[in-house]
């Protein structure tokens, strides 16, 4: 059974900025110390991400996995979930949720749910989710308001 947490951050950028960084899937391993590798396998119509392979090394954790993403017409919620049963999950599905705030920041609510191929207590998992999405979610930021500077 996968357990869904939720997490949130502000991000001085506008959603349309932290939307770009989110959907240019090659560049993740530039900025997300876990993803080694990030490959556009399947793309929509409009040029967008439909699947991706990803390559992640998280130290205890490695894998390699392709997840299928869909989006809101404006790109204030990009949604993804696992393909199929990868070495290290059962299943993942996920989703990042773009709001946009009156002084021109974005709150950026990340949601993810996991269930592993491996057995893990429920503590040690939790603490692992809370870390992986704090992580993510504070490189996220660093990487937006990083191009939004140098723009």
């Amino acid at each position: 059974m996968a357990d869904s947490s939720t997490q949130s951050i502000i991000i001085g950028a506008s959603p349309d900025r932290v939307a770009v960084v989110i959907c240019d899937f090659p560049s993740y391993p530039e900025w997300t110390e876990a993803v080694r590798h990030a490959e556009v396998i399947e793309e929509y119509e409009d040029g967008y991400a439909s699947q991706v392979r990803f390559a992640i090394d998280a130290g205890v954790m490695a894998d390699e996995y392709v997840l299928a993403y869909e989006y809101a017409e404006d790109l204030s919620r990009v949604e993804w979930h696992l393909l199929a049963p990868s070495r290290m999950q059962k299943s993942q599905r996920g989703s990042y949720d773009l709001v946009a705030n009156p002084d021109g920041s974005t709150t950026v609510t990340y949601t993810l749910e996991v269930e592993l191929s491996v057995g893990m207590l429920g503590m040690f998992r939790r603490k692992a989710e809370k870390m992986i999405m704090d992580t993510a979610l504070k490189q996220l930021k660093r990487r937006v308001e990083a191009t939004g500077a140098a723009q």
